[in-house]
């Protein structure tokens, strides 16, 4: 006699299974969608998605998008770094895009027309909703800026379509003023830009920005390097002494700390070093190192005079992205493992997309073909 079939397993049992699928290949997540109707119900289900989000905590890095320094702008791509094939991009049709920043479930990129900028698109990957801002009518030779959830109570674990900020900071072609604004989904304008005097003649670096609370830091350069500072909420703009070690070199990366303070990444020699700015009680603040990995064995170079360079960060995964002449990696700062993630190029800055991407936010049917 046959032994009976083996019990169908409870609803409860199903969805502690689910609940611990990896986020970082969302390939699982859609395979277990297609096995059946009640799977599916499950992994759509409100209720399920924000507990695993919750269980998983910060959103996992989904793709990469990247400027080019010498080549000039890349083409438009969004770089898948799992399994699941890339999302198309605003610039798949054609157009000339030049991404400024990813950051809670948005990209920020801008749209070109000739050499000239004709706006820019909050670009969300996984729903494909995209929302038009305005360009700004001001003189800017470098410039960076950063995009960012203001949804009261956001957790920004399932950031989507929500309110949105888009900070701007730029410098004149004289290189003799900073000015920076910001825009709000919200009212659908720009605000009364500040300004400041830039008597040294530093010109913003454009490369990814920071955020630290209501505070938005960013790299500038002349000889040497400094980290410019934008209150948006009080509307003013400042400077920060980066590190003694950090002032010749312009390919250093900003970060956010786990601490919340403001970081910065750079390699010298065969090391990667990280800072830490700390304030005290009384308001003084001083960097400190905190981490020090050696990438001399990790990283393969293209050749002795070969050098690695520090060209972005994920914040809250621990993720470092340096670059050498053998392609792009990423440094994972828990484990040090290092990964290769594309081929060899001249990047110049990195921007990660991090996003939860689950079978309610995607078409089952074309990933289905995809897998």
């Amino acid at each position: 006699m046959a032994p009976p079939p083996p019990p169908d397993l409870i609803d409860d049992a199903i969805v502690e299974i689910l609940l611990r699928l990896p986020p970082d290949e969302p390939e699982h997540l859609f395979r277990a969608a297609l096995v059946c109707k009640p799977w599916l119900r499950i992994l759509c289900d409100p209720a399920f998605l924000r507990r695993y989000r919750a269980y998983h905590g910060d959103p996992p890095l989904l793709g990469l998008l990247h400027r080019l320094l010498l080549d000039g702008d890349s083409a438009p791509r969004f770089a898948s770094t799992t399994s699941m094939p890339d999302f198309p991009h605003p610039g798949s049709d054609g157009r000339r895009t030049r991404p400024l920043d990813c950051r809670h479930g948005r990209v920020l990129v801008q749209m070109l027309d000739d050499d000239e900028s004709a706006g820019y698109l909050v670009w969300n990957p996984v729903s494909g909703d995209w929302r038009a801002v305005p360009e700004l009518d001001f003189d800017r030779a470098t410039y960076t800026a950063a995009v960012f959830c203001t949804a009261d109570g956001c957790d920004h674990l399932d950031c989507h379509d929500g309110p949105f900020h888009v900070a701007f900071v730029g410098s004149d072609a004289t290189w003799h003023f900073l000015w920076a604004s910001v825009y709000s989904s919200e009212t659908g304008v720009w605000s009364t830009p500040v300004s400041l005097d830039n008597g040294r003649g530093f010109h913003i670096w454009p490369r990814r920005a920071t955020l630290v609370g209501n505070e938005m830091y960013f790299t500038m350069t002349q000889h040497t390097a400094i980290i410019g500072k934008y209150i948006w909420v009080k509307n003013c703009l400042s400077v920060v002494e980066p590190p003694p070690q950090a002032t010749n070199s312009r390919w250093v990366s900003l970060m956010t700390m786990v601490d919340g303070s403001l970081g910065l990444a750079g390699a010298y020699d065969s090391s990667l070093y990280l800072w830490s700015r700390k304030v005290n009680s009384e308001g003084a603040a001083e960097w400190v190192v905190c981490r020090i990995i050696e990438l001399k064995t990790k990283i393969p170079m293209e050749n002795p005079s070969d050098r690695a360079s520090v060209v972005g960060s994920a914040e809250g995964v621990g993720v470092i992205f340096v670059r050498t002449g053998v392609g792009l990696f990423i440094v994972e700062l828990k484990s040090e493992r290092v990964r290769k993630v594309d081929e060899p190029g001249a990047y110049f800055s990195v921007f990660p997309y991090m996003n939860f991407y689950t079978p309610d936010r995607g078409s089952l049917l074309s990933i289905a073909r995809a897998l």
